[in-house]
């Protein structure tokens, strides 16, 4: 499994967005491109989507540029993802797919394990907030336990 640049630069412009935007004025796509060391034109991509999506809101002008749609603490990781229309999937079956992992109507011998990993992903990106990813307050994996469960420090 591996997140893309699209995903991971999505996720880096949300933070940086948060971190910096200020009640009286919105943050351009140049000062992000700055401080993150992505390229403007990939910003604006990914912000096209991002707005479509309802997570940022743009203002027109000289003065203008990106604000967060809601508070920060209220936006998932996992909606930024998506956003971007990133798949974060370790499987190599199609969803829904008639035809399994082998290109057959089987699925493969370990296609339990990969969906499984994919669904833990998916929930661990749901339970982290842009605001914990700020504060560093992400959950940690307890791996005294065998079931891997998330614990929050």
């Amino acid at each position: 499994m591996k997140l893309t640049a699209k995903g991971r630069y999505a996720v880096m412009a949300m933070v940086d967005l948060a971190k910096f935007n200020t009640l009286s004025k919105p943050t351009s796509l140049s000062e992000i491109s700055i401080r993150q060391g992505i390229s403007l034109s990939f910003l604006e991509q990914l912000f096209l989507k991002l707005k479509d999506t309802g997570l940022v809101t743009s203002i027109r002008g000289n003065l203008g540029g990106y604000k967060l749609q809601s508070d920060p603490g209220k936006i998932p990781i996992a909606a930024i993802i998506n956003a971007v229309n990133e798949n974060i999937k370790t499987t190599k079956c199609k969803l829904k797919s008639k035809k399994g992992c082998t290109g057959k109507l089987v699925k493969c011998s370990t296609h339990f394990l990969w969906d499984g990993l994919s669904k833990h992903i998916e929930n661990y990106f749901s339970s982290v907030s842009l605001q914990d990813v700020i504060e560093n307050k992400i959950p940690k994996i307890n791996q005294s336990n065998k079931n891997t469960a998330l614990i929050v420090n």
